[in-house]
């Protein structure tokens, strides 16, 4: 194993898209952004002399070959060379994917779980419902009661409607229809572009979180775009409430004024969303978080390779005390099981109590069902 070195890697695509049972029209692109119909998958097959295989998501790291030579074991040298960067902004060669692959690779041959690598302090951790759509507000409350039935012990609600005390309503009406039985937790989405969309201003931003606040959320993220350190700091030194954000940070390094500043209460990295943060990132920023008495709460894409991106970012937050919770997407019937985790041998599900275990096979501890996905796969 000691001279262990990467031979081979190859990119797995699905030939057919994952329809959706339903055109899906994400709040985050409301008002004009075009519906989603399917999924597609995308995943990294890294090859090694000593025969094992590791899988990581496609993050479109512009050549895949070059990890040829490398030992998998050199994976925070490879996390520097690539990934990080030293300055904010768009540092980084998208290599998370790859990442996530050294990681399983190690872990396969140690033959135990990541997480039992780095140090673990937990088996199992809490995860929240991330519903991602606008609805009537008798519908919401009908879903939040069937995502409780689920036994999940927290959701969150989007706001991106044209007016935001119609969002703010249907808050009101959920807790009205819940009352304590579950954690409610919002996102604005104000860091997202969509055409026609009138963003919340300070004055606006604030008042929503006053508001929000008297209905016990839990946590508002991204009330304001991630660049405006100094209105983010006056909402989160105004309220009790929690402040959250972060899954657009391009580096580690973007969460640092946000962090020194006191910006963000919460910090929500993504594994592999802007492709610069993979497993060794994750732990980073959840480290620096706690230097500075913060929570870290992942973000977690919604996609059809959901069950490797989910594996890699649980791998990593059983490592860390400061992490509550981790976003888990679920909408029916748009988001689900089927839609979602198509191509996972073992689906990460809840348990009656709301937390998810911790996959404990070797590596970040997911299996691709390749038998099953043998007519819907290219290799390249």
């Amino acid at each position: 194993m000691i001279h262990m070195k990467v031979t081979k890697v190859e990119t797995v695509r699905s030939k057919e898209p994952i329809m959706l049972p339903e055109p899906w029209r994400a709040a985050w692109n409301e008002p004009s952004g075009k519906p989603t119909t399917s999924f597609g998958f995308s995943f990294h097959k890294v090859y090694t002399d000593e025969g094992i295989v590791g899988i990581g998501p496609y993050t479109r790291h512009p050549d895949p070959s070059s990890l040829e030579g490398l030992d998998p074991f050199r994976v925070e040298e490879f996390w520097n060379t690539h990934m990080s960067g030293k300055g904010e902004g768009t540092s980084g060669s998208r290599a998370a994917g790859l990442e996530i692959a050294l990681w399983d690779i190690i872990g396969k041959a140690a033959d135990k779980p990541v997480h039992k690598i780095l140090g673990a302090c937990r088996d199992k951790i809490l995860v929240y419902a991330a519903t991602s759509r606008l609805l009537e507000k008798d519908q919401h409350v009908r879903q939040v009661v069937d995502i409780m039935n689920k036994g999940f012990k927290a959701v969150k609600l989007r706001l991106h409607r044209p007016d935001p005390w119609d969002d703010l309503a249907v808050v009101q009406a959920v807790r009205e229809a819940v009352g304590d039985g579950i954690m409610i937790l919002v996102d604005a989405n104000q860091n997202n572009k969509s055409e026609g969309y009138n963003y919340w201003s300070r004055g606006t931003a604030l008042k929503m979180a006053e508001e929000l606040e008297k209905l016990n959320v839990y946590f508002m993220e991204e009330p304001l775009p991630r660049p405006d350190i100094e209105g983010l700091v006056a909402i989160a030194s105004s309220v009790d409430m929690l402040i959250a954000g972060g899954e657009h940070s391009p580096t580690i390094y973007d969460f640092r004024d946000h962090a020194v500043k006191g910006a963000y209460d919460i910090l929500q990295p993504d594994v592999i969303l802007m492709g610069n943060m993979g497993i060794t990132g994750l732990r980073k920023v959840a480290i620096m978080a706690d230097y500075f008495g913060k929570l870290v709460v992942p973000h977690v894409l919604s996609n059809a390779h959901f069950p490797i991106v989910m594996a890699a970012t649980l791998q990593a937050m059983a490592t860390v005390e400061n992490c509550p919770m981790v976003e888990y997407p679920y909408d029916p019937p748009i988001l689900t099981v089927d839609t979602m985790q198509t191509i996972a041998k073992e689906p990460i599900l809840i348990d009656k109590d709301g937390f998810v275990k911790i996959p404990d096979k070797p590596g970040i501890g997911i299996e691709i069902d390749e038998e099953k996905l043998s007519e819907n796969m290219v290799i390249s």
